[in-house]
Formats: C-alpha cells, sequence, structure tokens
C-alpha cells in the first residue's frame, strides 16, 4: 500500500471511528437491566448513559430523563463523562491537523517534509484520543457495571444491570480510532530522509573529482 493510499484508508477509519464514538457518548444505552436468572421477563427494560435515563414499554413508547445534578452522580459516570468529552475533542483537531499533513490535499504541499510530520502529529492525536480517553471511558463504565452485577447484594440478578450495546459501539470505535491513527503514524517522511543521505554519500566523491 502505498503512503497516500495508507493515508487515506487511515484517515477515513480514524474519523469512522470519531463517528462511532460520537453516537456512542450520546446513546443511553450503557447499561440496560439484565433478564438472566428465572424471573419473569418484565414489560418495561431500563436503559441508562451518561446523560440520561430511560424506560423502554413493550408497547414501544419510549420516556428518558436527563439526569438532575452532575454532583450528585457516581464517580464513574463523571469520570466517563470528562473522557468521552476529551476525546471527542481531541479526535476533531486529529481531523482538522490530518488533513493538512496528507499527501492528497493541497494544503503545504511544496514541503513534503513537513507535511507528513503534520500527518503524524494528527495519527497521534487520534491515538491519545482512543487509547487513553474512549478506551479508558468504556473500560471504566464496563467495570464499574460487572462489579455491581456479581457483587453480593440485596438486588434480586433480574434487577440487576449488564451491559448495553453503547459499550461495544464505544470498544469499537477505540479500535477503529487507533488503527486509523497508526496508519497515519507510518507516514514518516523516508523518502526525504533517503534523499538528504543520498545527497550527502555523493558530496565527497564530487569533490574528489574537482582536486
Amino acid at each position: 500500500m502505498g503512503g497516500g493510499a495508507r493515508e487515506l484508508a487511515g484517515y477515513l477509519a480514524a474519523l469512522g471511528g470519531r463517528v462511532a464514538a460520537l453516537a456512542a457518548a450520546a446513546l443511553p444505552q450503557w447499561r440496560q437491566s439484565s433478564y438472566a436468572g428465572d424471573a419473569i421477563i418484565t414489560a418495561v427494560g431500563l436503559h441508562e448513559g451518561l446523560w440520561m435515563s430511560c424506560a423502554a414499554q413493550s408497547t414501544g413508547q419510549v420516556q428518558c430523563r436527563l439526569h438532575d445534578s452532575l454532583l450528585s452522580l457516581d464517580v464513574h459516570i463523571q469520570t466517563s463523562r470528562a473522557l468521552m468529552v476529551i476525546s471527542l475533542l481531541l479526535g476533531f483537531f486529529g481531523i482538522i491537523v490530518s488533513v493538512v499533513g496528507m499527501k492528497c490535499t493541497k494544503v503545504g504541499e511544496e514541503d513534503p517534509v513537513t507535511k507528513s510530520r503534520i500527518a503524524v502529529a494528527g495519527g497521534v492525536l487520534f491515538v491519545l484520543s482512543a487509547g487513553l480517553c474512549t478506551l479508558a471511558a468504556v473500560s471504566l463504565y464496563a467495570t464499574q457495571v460487572t462489579y455491581e452485577f456479581f457483587r453480593e447484594s440485596s438486588v434480586p440478578i433480574n434487577a440487576r444491570y449488564e451491559f448495553g450495546s453503547a459499550l461495544f459501539i464505544g470498544w469499537g470505535a477505540a479500535s477503529l480510532t487507533m488503527l486509523g491513527g497508526s496508519l497515519l503514524c507510518c507516514s514518516c517522511p523516508a523518502e526525504a530522509h533517503q534523499g538528504q543521505q543520498y545527497y550527502r554519500q555523493s558530496q565527497p566523491s564530487m569533490t574528489r573529482q574537482y582536486v
């Protein structure tokens, strides 16, 4: 795969990951009511996300309510919120920086070395936004859901919560963004370095001919 095609593939993968991360942050299905055990399945399904909680009835009617207070939320929800917001901001800057540094764009094409370095910087932003933010936020929330599900409690197992679809979307978004950022980080200006090395090697031989 050529350098330009690799950059384009990495950019599209990272862009898809950022769109998925935005969807995961907005969806209320970070955890959902569990139907495990030998209990009767109720007609109401409960969902809870970073910003709201919803109740879906068997008739198809869905009622959602925003979380009332930020300070009254659990620590893992507040932390996941902050990490997802930072992730989306880093991804936004990564999109802009990567567009400037990609070979298929006309911006700064008179200096290919600097342009490639800008593309690498965009890839680093994507990797940071996925690895240190999206993945951390989703994994932290999933860890808390797992802990509450398996801990000893008087709450019956069918009244507890398990993983929602937004968690899996978040893991997929993190994987896509890290893959795309890694491909963009491979855009090192190797050809320019090879040209400079060839020039330095050929310089002494020309001097000897003139002497």
